[in-house]
């Protein structure tokens, strides 16, 4: 025998128990697979959807129903001015009722020692004894706690009891806390606002988004008036 046949009979034949089989893709394996490759991106993509979903938008923090201050009604004039009761630099506590029978003024800023509030609460404490010859008292509201209150205080030499109120119910109540903007951002804080209560006890003007330069001098004004 040659030695070309003895190399073609050594190769084991196609229909040999030996032959290596390679493996016959039917239709339904083929239709698992693409399954399977359907479905990876798209559990990807819905993990990537959780995720994304997952972060607080500044428009949930923003919902009236978590955030009750953001859902009253704003305060009107000739309403009843709402009740409060809450601390006072000094520690003392400052209610509505101590100020019966009189005008009072209610200014409320943002943060102590800040450049907008340091201006208006120096520009009423420079016209303090006005306010007093008209028969109004004047009383600052943030929600700075005590010691900043009365650090603000004692650094600016201000005239008028400054309320910490750090629970924002007074602010909410007043319609000085809602919703502010800075930045492109967002946020609930407070707005800075003024109330004029009548000696009746009663709402006579309200300002909001209010404008410092020139503002005391506008409030002494109306408290004349009344």
């Amino acid at each position: 025998m040659s030695k070309k046949s003895q190399k073609k009979s050594s190769k084991t034949p196609s229909g040999s128990p030996t032959a290596k089989k390679k493996p016959v893709k039917t239709r339904a394996t083929t239709q698992t697979r693409s399954a399977k490759t359907q479905r990876t991106p798209a559990s990807k993509s819905t993990k990537t959807v959780a995720k994304a979903g997952s972060h607080k938008a500044p428009s949930k923090q923003l919902n009236s129903s978590k955030s009750p201050g953001a859902a009253k009604a704003a305060l009107t004039e000739g309403q009843k001015a709402p009740a409060f009761r809450l601390p006072r630099d000094g520690g003392d506590v400052v209610t509505l009722t101590d100020y019966a029978g009189q005008k009072l003024v209610l200014f409320f800023y943002p943060r102590a020692d800040t450049p907008g509030c340091t201006r208006e609460a120096i520009d009423f404490t420079r016209l303090a004894d006005a306010f007093t010859a008209a028969g109004t008292a004047v009383l600052g509201i943030s929600a700075d706690p005590l010691k900043a209150q009365e650090k603000f205080r004692d650094k600016h030499k201000l005239a008028m009891p400054l309320i910490s109120d750090e629970t924002h119910e007074m602010l909410e109540a007043y319609g000085a806390w809602g919703e502010k903007s800075m930045y492109g951002k967002r946020f609930l804080g407070i707005l800075r606002t003024t109330v004029l209560v009548g000696g009746d006890g009663r709402v006579a003007r309200v300002w909001r988004n209010v404008r410092v330069d020139g503002h005391a001098d506008e409030v002494l004004a109306a408290a004349r008036s009344l």
